[in-house]
């Protein structure tokens, strides 16, 4: 069902999976991820990340599969150090500069990143045929922004600055990205996923000067090369915060479809978006966790905007750790039934 809107399909009721389905809202993932304390461990061992993959599909009867991994996995196979504190997120020792661009290394599918293709392909083996497996990566930008600055951050002023004050110097991080990230999604693809997403996570931080410049233009060089291996492969774009760069985003970059943050009004990306691409999003994780009628509502409305072109039911961002349960299992229940009765 997903392929199928992907390629430009209307189906009723939509496909519908959710950014972040697997994690620590589920309590059989709690009781999973407590077996290993190391996240990226968890990444890497094939048996947790495959059945931390498959829960959510198994309990929502959910449309598509995303892999679980972590955008952190390229910096991490390209030798600059990833951690995970708890409670704080992601560390990384910072690239200063170009000297320590230099001394990263290529990326590496047959070291760590062989248990995540591993685990790609058990999926796969262990899924439906309809339903789709989704494989990911992070945007250049983004991966660039926590490769800059160390880990999560308010200002962006390190990476924003390098950018600014030695574009070319900036430029020869971003494309050692671009190479980075194509090189991953291309294995993702022979081990056996059906569409990929990419993750600009960050690249509503971008003035208007630099979203062409860092965002657009490096995913549009991601793309062409990754097609240039897989011709047919679905890609989805998630550009965080775009706003009113989306439809340039989707006309220069040549995604096949486009993710939309919970900022993006329905009825306008019907408007400018619906004729370009196939659309996926967008309900506030905060209204999924809120849920009842507040939730209900804000799914018709979505519903009743988009449900006209090819769209994908989705949320705008991940779902929140403290998510009830049986709040996703009545918002999957909420699309289906209502968009079965449109």
């Amino acid at each position: 069902m997903l392929l199928d809107v992907l390629r430009g399909g209307r189906r009723q009721p939509p496909p519908v999976w959710l950014m972040r389905q697997a994690g620590r809202y589920l309590p059989e993932y709690r009781a999973l991820r407590s077996k290993t304390p190391d996240f990226l461990s968890f990444c890497y061992t094939p048996q947790l990340a495959v059945e931390a993959t498959l829960q959510p599909v198994r309990r929502f009867d959910l449309d598509a599969a995303i892999l679980f991994s972590d955008i952190l996995v390229v910096p991490d196979a390209m030798g600059q150090p990833v951690s995970f504190v708890e409670g704080e997120g992601p560390r990384l020792e910072a690239l200063a500069d170009s000297a320590a661009v230099e001394a990263l290394g290529g990326l590496r599918i047959d070291g760590r990143l062989a248990a995540v293709m591993e685990t790609v392909a058990t999926v796969r083996a262990h899924l439906p045929r309809e339903t789709a497996l989704i494989g990911f990566c992070g945007a250049p930008w983004t991966l660039a922004t926590y490769m800059v600055e160390g880990g999560p951050s308010r200002d962006f002023a390190a990476v924003k600055g390098w950018a600014v004050r030695d574009p070319d110097g900036f430029g020869v991080l971003i494309d050692r990205l671009v190479t980075a990230t194509v090189d991953l999604l291309t294995a993702q693809v022979d081990a056996g996923v059906d569409v990929v997403q990419i993750f600009d996570t960050w690249a509503g931080v971008l003035p208007a000067s630099g979203f062409r410049r860092w965002s657009i233009e490096p995913t549009k060089a991601l793309i062409a090369r990754l097609r240039s291996r897989h011709p047919d492969i679905p890609v989805i774009g998630f550009p965080r915060g775009a706003g009113v760069n989306l439809p340039e985003y989707v006309r220069e970059t040549g995604v096949t479809a486009v993710g939309l943050d919970s900022a993006v009004s329905p009825a306008w990306a019907a408007r400018e978006l619906l004729g370009l691409c196939a659309v996926q999003g967008n309900l506030d994780p905060v209204t999924l966790l809120a849920g009842g009628a507040a939730m209900e509502r804000e799914v018709a409305s979505i519903l009743g905007a988009l449900s006209d072109g090819p769209f994908v039911f989705n949320l705008g961002h991940g779902v929140l750790p403290s998510t009830p349960p049986e709040h996703v299992a009545a918002l999957v229940d909420r699309v289906r039934r209502q968009a079965s009765a449109a």
